[in-house]
C-alpha cells in the first residue's frame, strides 16, 4: 500500500511539473505559441502518410495510455534489461545513476550524424544526461557516466523539441534516452500540443527492454540503436557486467524494425525506420563478421547500417587492452568487407 501512495503521489508531482513554465531557461526562442511545421510529410512506397504516428496516438488517447505505462515501469524501476529496482520517484539512483530528476547535457541542430538525419538543416539533437549501459571506452564518460547536465523540467523539454522545430531541424533526436522513457513522453505530450509535428528519432545503446520498446510502437519515428557487441560475455566486462547485452539487444532491434521497417526517405531526408550503428574495435571484439550476418538474416539486406571506424581510447580504455588502441586501416578494411560479403546493401561507411 505505501509503494502504491508513494507512486501514485510521484505520477501527481510529476503532472504538476509539466504545467511549469520556465520560458527561455534553456535558450529557447519563440516559445509559448502554437507552431507548425512546414516540411512534406511525404508517403511510403504504398502511399502511406508519413506524418509522425505519435499525433494519431495523442489524438486517439493511445498515447496517454503508453505514457502511464512507462510511468509504472520507473519506480520501482524496470525500465532497462538490467532491472535494478531503484525507487527512483523517492530519490534512489538506479543503475544509471540517475534519480527523480533527469537532467539535458546539451542541445541543438547536429550536423555531423549520417546525412539522412542531419540533412541539409540539422538533426534537433537533445543529449540526455547518465546512461544505463555505462561503457569503460565511453567517449562521453562526463555526461553517460558522471550525469554531467542541467536538471530539466517535462516543460522545458518540451520548449527544446519546439525550439528544433522552430530552427527548421529535420527532427527532434533524443541521445541516450532509455532511463528517461517516461520523462520524454511526458514531454513529448506537451509539444505535440503545441504544434510538435517532425518526426522524433531515439538513438541508444540497443540494451533495452523489449516490454518497453513495445511501448513506444507508433511513438518513435526513427530508431538509431547501437549493436555493440555480439557476443554477451566477451561484453561483460566492458560494460559494467550488463546481463545478456547480445540477447536483448537483438531482441530489441527486431521489434524496432518491425514498428518502423527499413529507412524511409523523402527528399533525402529520413522520415520513418530503423537505422543501426556499428563500432568496430580492436581485434574484432564487437564481433563485426557476426553483427553483418545476423542484420542480413534476420532483418534484411536493404537495413540501414552505418559501419563506424572511429574507434579511441576514451575514458578506461586504457584498462581493458586491447582497447587502449585505435583499430587499424586493416581491421577496419576487414570489416567493410565482411559487410558487402554479408550482402548488406544499404551501407554507410
Amino acid at each position: 500500500m505505501t509503494e502504491q501512495l508513494s507512486r501514485r503521489k510521484f505520477l501527481k508531482g510529476c503532472a504538476a511539473m509539466a504545467g511549469v513554465a520556465v520560458l527561455g531557461s534553456l535558450g529557447c526562442s519563440g516559445i509559448g505559441r502554437r507552431q507548425t511545421s512546414t516540411d512534406s510529410v511525404g508517403v511510403d512506397q504504398r502511399g502511406n502518410s508519413l506524418e509522425p504516428r505519435y499525433l494519431e496516438l495523442e489524438r486517439s488517447g493511445e498515447l496517454e495510455y503508453r505514457e502511464k505505462a512507462l510511468w509504472e515501469l520507473y519506480s520501482p524501476c524496470y525500465l532497462c534489461p538490467r532491472l535494478c529496482g531503484a525507487r527512483r520517484a523517492e530519490g534512489e539512483g538506479g543503475a544509471c545513476t540517475a534519480a527523480s530528476n533527469f537532467r539535458v547535457a546539451s542541445h541543438g541542430p547536429a550536423f555531423n550524424i549520417d546525412p539522412p538525419i542531419s540533412g541539409t538543416r540539422g538533426s534537433g539533437s537533445i543529449f540526455m544526461s547518465n546512461c544505463n549501459l555505462l561503457c569503460v571506452f565511453c567517449q562521453n564518460w562526463h555526461i553517460a557516466h558522471r550525469g554531467d547536465g542541467r536538471v530539466t523540467t517535462h516543460r522545458e523539454l518540451a520548449n527544446i523539441m519546439l525550439d528544433q522545430q522552430r530552427r527548421r531541424a529535420h527532427n527532434v533526436n533524443i541521445v541516450t534516452p532509455t532511463h528517461h522513457y517516461p520523462h520524454i513522453v511526458t514531454a513529448l505530450r506537451i509539444a505535440i500540443n503545441r504544434g510538435l509535428s517532425i518526426p522524433l528519432v531515439v538513438n541508444s545503446s540497443g540494451y533495452e527492454s523489449l516490454e518497453v520498446i513495445k511501448l513506444l510502437d507508433g511513438v518513435i519515428d526513427i530508431y538509431m540503436p547501437d549493436f555493440k557487441f555480439m557476443d554477451s560475455e566477451i561484453a561483460k566486462p566492458f560494460i559494467e557486467y550488463a546481463p545478456n547485452y547480445t540477447e536483448h539487444a537483438a531482441a530489441a532491434i527486431k521489434e524496432m524494425h518491425r514498428q518502423t521497417g527499413d529507412l524511409v526517405m523523402v527528399d533525402g531526408i529520413g522520415k520513418r525506420g530503423t537505422m543501426l550503428i556499428h563500432l568496430v574495435m580492436p581485434e574484432n571484439l564487437s564481433g563485426t563478421d557476426k553483427f553483418v550476418r545476423w542484420v542480413a538474416d534476420e532483418l534484411g539486406p536493404d537495413t540501414y547500417v552505418n559501419i563506424m571506424g572511429q574507434f579511441f581510447p576514451a575514458f578506461r580504455s586504457n584498462e581493458f587492452p586491447p582497447l587502449d588502441r585505435r583499430i587499424t586501416q586493416q581491421e577496419f578494411a576487414q570489416a567493410l568487407r565482411w559487410a558487402r560479403e554479408a550482402g548488406l546493401r544499404n551501407l554507410r561507411q
